[in-house]
Parts: structure tokens; sequence; C-alpha cells
């Protein structure tokens, strides 16, 4: 059954990021299963086996034909909805403005620091042109800036909506066909109805019934209760996720066996048989999902939950990785794009664990450690053990007191679980509701504290590496744990080696991790030319640019993740920002900002466009930044150089708040390149620069605006004569930057072209009258003269 599961998930993850080949893989699939049943039928029509071989080889093929079903079903779903999507695509180009009525599916949860996101159904699209019949009925992900924070309560399953936005491509392998990004605050135009308003109002309810509780405990009830999290702010979900406790944030398979597991009590306890016990916790589990919302995420975790509670029902994990197994084939079947989904990646193994490696695990403690101190501990490690290998590939640390956190407020979690939840149900007695809100506090309160508390302990995180290198190490160093605590230590044999052989992988793993790491942050420095002036930070989609004068560092931006910024300002060796420039509040310029608050002395910035950025400026000030804005013509010193803002106008109509509004640097000093950084500008306030005539006859240096989007006015590159550009690109971002056109442009100007999502971390600087510049990937790269020699 496992290997049926891996077979429908690997052309289900293949089908939904490769939705051209979706027809092509149903074809070959049902085919496959086709020719299975044939030859299978045909073998045993001719079979005179013995029967015990026969059961044997009819299950393995029993199991290939689910796989191969499955897979097929799986595969075809993604070929039937790829027209729809192609068509909207089509219909809607990026950039498009569209006014939308949507159908929302989804909650509403948070993006980043300054943008919320949730799931909808696209009822009408219209772009101010015809719009041909079947235009609707496609999934759409809808973005909301954080200054519609106050519509988000009215934003929830089963409300119709109306919004104008601009279109954008989702990432490959999304569910949605398209991202609106709304432009304007959504409109309701019809609430949820039936039992979903129910479910709504009962929400609702317990986030005001804990409105007047202290913080950080009460935003922790809603979530724990019934998985609303509107209440989590930045801060705690980040303690919550350094201490290994974000599960603990939102609903997870472990809140809905918790509701299983009452419910099947109450069950015995009323005197019913095993299987009226077993439909009433079913049943519960059901108004559970639904009142919790029935997005994917919380399906997929019922479905986990009562995965878990058939195998404590049968009392054998063996059976219980069958079961999941079977969950696993027929949930893919019926939404392939969970397959790509973190979430339920986690939710597979962390289920698959509790079956496979706690149990050994918890024998091997058991032979250093009290028994019920080894039950309690198996479970974390198991966990930590199959779920750290994926969490790597969204931010590269280990929470090490994640065990010990764990451990903690696992006693408090069922009990903020289960009181909130009575807490939600109570809306018709106001003062027994207040009174269950106020005991589900206490337990809410202890997790919260506990989560802070671990997060700001010395050595929270250990740094690990990266991507599928990080994941296959750690997975490699999480087996090798395993083996030495679940295998019983032998004197000689195959066990013996197989502990040998993993206590040598381990020290290797930790020894590569530990030299890797050292590189990125100790000795850093040593990797990168000493001399650079110029350094463009490998963030992914973003901005993090530094400029160093006379050991004086300015950062412009911050990109989109403080933990990317860390591991960069690390490697480099910078522990001080003397200049912080946030061009303007998009997440991808200031989404990393966390990083840096407290370590820097000025911040200059360009107009506030919201409540997010309001908060950002805050926090910079609350950490003993001097901020201030700036407009066209404000000047200071960084070292020996000078710097001068010409963008944005002041108080310009013409150019609000956002990109065309970016603070545009000019960067002048003696030893160090002249360096024209342009912000996210787009072709028309670019082109108004040019007419105001601040610019300096050439430059050595360019940062290309907005990652080489194709909004461009090319005769700014020329004007300005730059010995080399800078593109700033995360690789295999969703729009398409750096976009050909530019690169063209570039290029007939003679001018060098360094990208980060090609070269990784990029430096530059002067060498007498040459600028050199390092990429970091490895590929070499010509000097190019500068100033007069050029």
């Amino acid at each position: 059954m496992p290997g049926a599961a891996v077979l429908t998930w690997i052309a289900a993850a293949v089908a939904t990021l490769y939705p051209c080949a979706a027809s092509a893989i149903a074809g070959v699939t049902w085919t496959a299963t086709a020719v299975l049943l044939v030859s299978v039928a045909g073998a045993r029509a001719s079979s005179r086996r013995r029967i015990h071989g026969r059961r044997a080889g009819s299950l393995w093929c029993t199991a290939v034909a689910l796989g191969m079903v499955a897979a097929a079903v799986a595969s075809t779903h993604v070929a039937l909805a790829s027209p729809a999507a192609r068509e909207a695509q089509e219909r809607v180009p990026v950039g498009r403005s569209v006014e939308a009525e949507v159908l929302v599916t989804g909650k509403v949860e948070r993006r980043g620091a300054a943008e919320w996101a949730f799931d909808a159904v696209a009822l009408s699209l219209e772009t101010g042109e015809h719009a041909p019949s079947g235009a609707g009925a496609v999934a759409v992900s809808v973005v909301l800036a954080d200054s519609d924070r106050d519509v988000l309560p009215e934003l929830d399953v089963g409300a119709r909506v109306r919004l104008a936005g601009v279109a954008d491509r989702p990432f490959a392998g999304d569910r949605a066909a398209l991202v609106l990004r709304a432009s304007t605050t959504p409109v309701v135009i019809r609430p949820p109805t039936g039992i979903l308003a129910v479910a709504s109002d009962l929400r609702s309810g317990l986030v005001a019934a804990v409105s007047g509780l202290p913080d950080p405990g009460r935003a922790l009830i809603p979530g724990l209760a019934v998985g609303d999290t509107r209440l989590v702010t930045e801060e705690l979900e980040t303690a919550m996720t350094k201490s290994s406790l974000s599960h603990l944030t939102a609903v997870s398979g472990a809140n809905c066996a918790l509701v299983v597991g009452v419910a099947y009590l109450l069950g015995a306890a009323l005197g019913l048989r095993r299987g009226a016990r077993t439909m009433l916790a079913l049943a519960a589990l059901g108004g559970f999902v639904v009142l919790v919302t029935p997005e994917p995420s919380v399906v997929r975790a019922g479905v986990m939950a009562a995965v878990a509670m058939l195998a404590v029902l049968l009392g054998r994990s063996g059976i219980g990785l069958a079961v999941l197994s079977l969950a696993v084939v027929s949930l893919l079947a019926l939404d392939p794009w969970l397959s790509i989904s973190l979430g339920f990646a986690l939710s597979v193994v962390a289920t698959g664990s509790l079956l496979v490696l706690a149990p050994p695990l918890a024998a091997g403690l058991a032979r250093v450690l009290p028994a019920p101190l080894a039950l309690i501990l198996s479970v974390p490690i198991a966990a930590q053990i199959a779920c750290g290998p994926l969490l790597v590939l969204v931010q590269p640390t280990i929470p090490l007191y994640g065990v010990l956190a764990n451990v903690l407020a696992a006693p408090a979690a069922p009990v903020a679980t289960i009181v909130g939840l009575l807490a939600c149900l109570s809306p018709m007695i106001p003062l027994l509701q207040s009174g269950l809100a106020a005991l589900a506090w206490i337990p809410a309160a202890w997790i919260a504290a506990v989560a802070e508390t671990a997060s700001a302990l010395p050595a929270a995180e250990a740094p690990w590496i990266g991507g599928i290198g990080g994941l296959l190490t750690l997975a490699a160093a999480g087996a090798a744990v395993w083996v030495l605590v679940a295998v019983r230590p032998r004197r000689r044999g195959a066990l013996r080696a197989l502990r040998l052989t993993s206590g040598l992988a381990l020290a290797l793993t930790l020894g590569i991790v530990s030299g890797t790491t050292a590189l990125r942050t100790l000795a850093g420095p040593l990797t990168l030319p000493g001399a650079w002036d110029v350094i463009a930070c490998d963030i992914g989609q973003g901005d993090a640019v530094l400029v160093r004068s006379a050991g004086s560092v300015a950062l412009v931006d911050t990109g989109p993740d403080p933990v990317a910024l860390g591991a960069c300002l690390d490697r480099v060796g910078v522990n001080r920002i003397d200049l912080l420039v946030l061009t303007h509040f998009d997440i991808d310029h200031t989404g990393g900002v966390d990083a840096v608050v407290g370590r820097v002395g000025t911040v200059i910035h360009g107009p506030l466009d919201g409540a997010s950025a309001a908060r950002v400026r805050s926090a910079l000030v609350t950490g003993g930044a001097d901020v201030q804005e700036v407009h066209q013509g404000t000047s200071g010193r960084l070292g020996d150089a000078t710097w001068r803002t010409l963008w944005p106008r002041r108080n310009s109509p013409a150019f609000p708040p956002g990109n065309d509004a970016s603070v545009v640097l000019d960067v002048h000093g003696a030893g160090i390149p002249s360096v024209l950084l342009l912000g996210d500008l787009s072709a028309a306030p670019q082109r108004a620069l040019v007419d105001d005539g601040v610019l300096s006859d050439s430059y050595d240096l360019v940062k290309v605006a907005h990652h080489g989007s194709a909004d461009q006015h090319v005769p700014l590159y020329d004007d300005v004569d730059a010995a080399a550009a800078l593109i700033t690109v995360g690789q295999g971002n969703r729009h398409g930057h750096p976009r050909e056109d530019i690169l063209r442009a570039l290029a007939a100007t003679g001018t060098a072209v360094a990208r980060t999502d090609e070269d990784g971390l990029v430096a530059l600087w002067l060498d007498d009258d040459r600028l050199r510049i390092f990429r970091d990937g490895g590929r070499a790269a010509p000097e190019r003269p500068v100033g007069g020699a050029r």
C-alpha cells in the first residue's frame, strides 16, 4: 500500500507541475492499468501455483492496480481542469486590471508581514472587454494588502465577494488558475448561508468572547479550538515556528483526533456499541470539519485524524500504515494539487511517524529512561525526524528546543482545544461562554509562554543547509539517530554493522553541516572578495543590496525573508547597518526587516502606503533607529561617499505610494563605483526621472528597476551608460523576470549583466579603473572598464 501511495503521489505531482503532460500521463496510466488487469486475469486462469503464493501475488497486484487507477484518476482530473485554467490565463494576462465576483472557498491566512490571501472560485471575470462564455468558475487566489484587514472577518467561507484587482500568475502546480491582487477593498455582496453561516457565526462569536483576555494567550484560543488564526500576530507566529509549535496555531490532525477521541469516549460512557461509537465519532469529526471550514487543509487533517483513530482501534501499526496509504491514495485522486502541498506532506509524514517511528523509539529510550518519560519523548522526536527534512525547504534552520517545547506544551493543548471548542458551541449562554473562554486562556497562555521563552533562548535555532541538499542531509541524520536509539545494541551481526554505519553517517553529516554553516557565518567573509564595495544578496525574488564605503555600510531594502537576509549578513560579516534605505513597502522589499531591527542607525524611506508600512516604521523606531521619510533632493554621507535621493517627487499625485514612488538612490564616492539604484520604478516614472535632469552623466553600476520587468524606459539605461547592471531576481519566479527586452537592451549598450537568480550572491568593487564582478555561482566575469576608460 505505501508503494501505491508513492506511485499516485508521483503521478499527481508531475501532472500538476506540468499540466500540458497530464493528458499523456492519464493515457499511459489508464493503459498500464488495463494491461495489468488483463495480465492478472490471464495468470489466474493458467496458474497452478500454491494458494498462498497466489494470495500474496494477488495482494501485490491489487496494490499496484489501485495505485495505477488513482494515478490515472488524478492526472485525468488535472487534464480536465487545465483547459479552463489556460482560457482564463489567456483572457486575463499578467498585469491586466480585472473586476471579479468570487465565492470564498478557503479561510483568510496571513502571507508575510503585509499581505493576506484566501482561495476562491471566480464566478465572473471582467476585463473591460466582452468575456466569452464559460469565463467563470475557475479557481483563483485573492491577495489583499494589510490595509484591508478590517474586512477580513467578513470574508468567510461561502461568502460572495466583489473586488477589483490586478491579475498575476500562480506558481507552478498551484490549484489556482489566477492570482488576483486586490487594488480596492473587497465588498461582500452575500454572506455565507445555511450551515456555513452557522459555522461562521460560531467562529466569530468565539473571537469576540476572547477579545477582553490578555495577549498573547487569547490569540491562540480560536486557532486551537476552531482554526481561526486572525488574532495571531506575526511576532507570535514567529515564536511558535522557532519553538516547533506552529502546529498549535491552527487546526491539525491532532485537533481532529482529539475531537474524535472525546466523541468516542462519550459514546462508550453512554453504553453504545463499537459500531455506534465509531459512527458518533465520525459524525463529530464531520461537524468539526464544517465548523473550522471545509477547506482542503482541514479536510486533509480530518482524514489523517480518522486514520489515526482506526489505527488505535485496530492496535496494529502495520494496518494503520496501510490505511494511511489508502487515505493518501484517495485524497490525491480527488485533489491532485495536494501532491505539492507542504502541509499535506507534513500531515502524512507526521502521522506515519506516529505509526512507525514512535513505538521503536519509545522502546529504545525506555532502556535508559523511565517508560512513561520515554513514551512522552518518543512522539515529538519521531515528528522532528519525519517533518524536519521538509521544513528546512522553507526555512533552513532547526529549532533546538523543539522537543522540549512540545513536551511542555503537550498537556495544555488538548485542554485549550476542548474548553475553547465548548466555549465556541455555547453562544446562547454568554456568561458560560465567557467563563469557558477564560478557562481556555490559561492553557493557551502557557503554550504562548513556552513558545516565547523557547524562541528567546540562546541559539534557539541552528542553521542548516537549504534546499534539496538540506532535506537529504537532515533525513540522513534523522535516520541515523532513529537507528542508534531504536535498534537494540548487539555485539555482532548485521544490526551492529547498521548501528556503526549510522553513527559514522551521523558524524559525517554533522561535520558537513557544521563546516558549511561555518563558511556561511564565522568564516563567511573569507569566501568573498575582501575589497567588495557593493553586494547583492541572493534572497530570492526581492531586493537586498549592500553598499560599503570606508567601513560604513548601507542596506537598500531587506528582501522578503528575514532568515535569508540574516544568512547573507552573517556571511558577509555585517553586524551593523549605518543606513537602511526602504525604497517602498512591498513585501519583497521590507519582509526581511526583522533581521535588522535593533542593528540600524539611520533609516530613510519613501511615502507610507498603509498600516503595514506604519508597523515596519514603528518596529525600526522601537529598535532605536532614526527614521525619516525622504523625497527628491535629500542627501547624506556614507563613509567617504555621498548619497542623494533622486526620486520620488514630493506629494506627486501622478505617482502615488508604491512601486512608482520608490526611493531612487545615487551613491558616489572616492574608491567605490558610482551606483544608481532604481527601486521598482516602472517606465513612466523612469521617463519623468530623466526629464527632471537629476541623473549623473554616467554610472559604473545600475540596479535594474523592478527585477528586470518589461515595463522599462530603455533610454534611461542608454543615458546612464553603466559598465554593469545588477538584476536582483528570484530563481524560477512566476513573473518571468528578467524579461528578454531589457536584457537585449543592456546587451546592446555593452553593459555586463549580473543577476542573482543565475549568479547567486554578486559582489562588485573597483580595482584601479576597472569594475570587477564576483559571482558566487562560480561563473567567471570579465573585467569591465569604468569612467573615462570605458
